[in-house]
């Protein structure tokens, strides 16, 4: 089985890897990325939620590795970021291009405290989302979704993970993700959810 993942992100690949973890070999899957491909442009994100961009990603690349790869191919592209309630859902699907696409994390972060500053009554709930669509050229094969629920830590804090981690705080292990092992971080978070139902679906032989 060959599976396309569609992401030249290091961070995301590596969480990807490790979610899929064993299921790589027992299932035989060659798995590649777009950094194995000739260069894509890639494709707007026009969808209103996690998952239309998903499978919006998913169709544009799929068509691609059609061509170039061949049609047995499977694509999987995901769409991923953090919803804070306070904040009507923001950053939301624009999570990666929250205030301007070349933004640095620091400056999302110092822009959600100082709207968060703004409703000092209002919770700071928030959840991190994943979802994931599965194409084989033009036809959709499989969708999922994992969340994890959290909230906005009082400062940023921690250096590990990526992206929102060290704001997201995760109660159960009363820190952020970014204070925690990665081993620790994909047992729980959104991402691991996603591609571990995506590695029961591969196992299960319906594709």
């Amino acid at each position: 089985m060959r599976l396309l993942i569609a992401t030249t992100n290091p961070n995301k690949l590596r969480e990807i890897r490790h979610a899929l973890g064993d299921a790589l070999g027992e299932i035989r899957v060659a798995l590649s990325t777009l950094a194995d491909l000739p260069p894509i442009a890639e494709p707007d994100e026009t969808g209103e939620t996690f998952q239309e961009n998903a499978r919006l990603k998913a169709f544009y690349y799929g068509r691609h590795v059609a061509q170039t790869a061949g049609p047995e191919v499977l694509t999987v592209a995901e769409d991923s970021g953090l919803v804070v309630d306070a904040l009507d859902g923001d950053p939301g699907v624009h999570s990666a291009r929250f205030l301007r696409p070349d933004a640095t994390y620091s400056e999302r972060f110092a822009e959600i405290y100082q709207r968060l500053a703004a409703r000092p009554a209002a919770p700071r709930d928030a959840r991190f989302i994943c979802a994931l669509a599965v194409v084989r050229g033009d036809h959709l094969l499989f969708e999922t979704a994992g969340t994890i629920e959290g909230e906005i830590s009082d400062t940023p804090r921690g250096s590990g993970g990526f992206g929102y981690d060290p704001i997201f705080y995760y109660p159960p292990y009363g820190q952020t993700l970014a204070e925690v092992a990665d081993e620790q971080k994909m047992r729980v978070a959104h991402r691991g959810h996603a591609f571990r139902t995506l590695a029961g679906w591969l196992a299960a032989g319906k594709t």
